[in-house]
């Protein structure tokens, strides 16, 4: 079994390097489109999800695929056990706006467990595997939370899903957490 995490973690890292090569290759020259209220979507979402979906499926052409962007007819997660989850421009509306702060998000979910998953900053090219049981890494480098165990130590982040209402439990909690820590970002 650890040699088939450790193939799962190595072609999850290879997806999502790629498809973070795709992203920034269409930076500036892509159309967008909303798919819901203040929800965007790029031709860099769908052509970032096909190398993913192409790395993954080529690896292991028995899974699934479950990608954010997914059309009608797509694979469907009841046809294997295991099945590829796959935000495929994870932050649409930064990469838009060329905030660089936007990453390609990949999981492997079998039997309902998460397995492994790689998040991808392709500005920083800063690569965040994990392995389930083991923690993750940094490019290489294992890493850990933050020690802070005070919120009022805190320096905390926050973003809201997109059309956020005035009565959202997001919005609620960010106001009681708000005035407890240190700063926020």
């Amino acid at each position: 079994m650890a040699t088939e995490i450790s193939t799962y973690t190595e072609v999850c890292e290879e997806a999502v390097r790629s498809a973070g090569a795709v992203v920034q290759g269409w930076i500036g020259r892509t159309d967008v489109r909303q798919k819901g209220p203040a929800d965007l979507v790029t031709q860099a979402d769908f052509a970032s999800q096909e190398i993913i979906r192409k790395t993954v499926l080529g690896a292991f052409p028995d899974h699934a695929f479950l990608g954010e962007e997914e059309e009608i007819g797509g694979r469907r997660r009841e046809r294997s056990e295991s099945c590829w989850i796959a935000d495929p421009l994870d932050g649409t509306t930064n990469y838009v706006h060329r905030v660089p702060h936007y990453a390609i998000s990949l999981a492997l979910e079998r039997k309902g467990e998460l397995l492994v998953g790689a998040v991808y900053d392709p500005n920083r090219d800063e690569c965040y595997p994990a392995t389930a049981g083991e923690g993750a890494v940094l490019n290489g480098r294992p890493i850990h939370v933050s020690d802070v165990a005070e919120l009022s130590d805190a320096l905390a982040a926050v973003g809201f899903p997109p059309q956020v209402q005035p009565d959202s439990p997001d919005l609620l909690l960010f106001l009681e957490a708000a005035p407890r820590c240190q700063a926020i970002r």
